[in-house]
């Protein structure tokens, strides 16, 4: 069980990991986007980081709610309304739990993709971050269905989510800036579900340094 507590702990760390990569993430913007995705995505988990302290004591749903209306209101681009919605659904989906099992995360990762695809009207495909989120989330049901412990689910889920970034690789963007460029995108992965990937990546990271 994953407590309020370490919900914060988990989000500070994700913060950490988007300001490592915002280079990287506004490199791989460049070619097919705004060149701003790293930035944008650094500063707005830079804002949530600002009003963890405040977060101490409320349950997961008011957090995630929180994440979500401030990357809403702080990330530029489609990241913000997308990132945002994705939190504020996960955080209707906890509710006002104070901990947090991982069928419980499962449905807030089914209600996070769902947010996505109907804020983006989008599925996976076309060269987005679903790319990255929906075989993730595959992934981590059917290791849940199979009785895996949640360090395992979340680790093939990482790496489903990896997997999915790669093959964005191949994808012709047919939704947003990246939509623009065409064929021309061949080649590049996209940066979105390349953010998705570091995000749950952190969240394994805690889970592995924390047993």
């Amino acid at each position: 069980m994953v407590s309020t507590r370490d919900l914060l702990i988990i989000l500070k760390r994700i913060s950490a990991r988007i300001e490592e990569n915002k280079q990287w993430l506004t490199d791989l913007d460049r070619p097919i986007g705004d060149s701003d995705h790293g930035i944008n995505m650094a500063r707005g988990f830079g804002e949530v980081e600002k009003k963890l302290p405040g977060l101490e004591g409320k349950d997961a749903g008011t957090v995630l709610k929180t994440v979500g209306m401030t990357l809403v209101s702080t990330v530029g681009g489609s990241a913000g309304p997308l990132y945002g919605s994705a939190f504020m659904k996960a955080g209707m989906a906890l509710g006002d739990k104070t901990e947090i099992s991982m069928a419980d995360f499962l449905e807030a990762c089914d209600q996070a993709v769902l947010a996505v695809k109907q804020r983006g009207k989008s599925d996976a495909g076309e060269k987005t971050m679903l790319d990255a989120m929906i075989p993730a989330l595959q992934t981590m049901k059917e290791a849940e269905k199979q009785g895996e412990a949640p360090k395992i689910i979340l680790k093939k889920g990482v790496e489903a989510s990896w997997a999915g970034v790669e093959a964005t690789k191949e994808l012709i963007a047919t939704k947003g800036r990246a939509s623009y460029v065409g064929e021309r995108g061949i080649g590049c992965q996209d940066p979105g579900a390349t953010s998705f990937s570091i995000l749950l990546e952190a969240v394994l990271n805690w889970m592995e340094d924390r047993v």
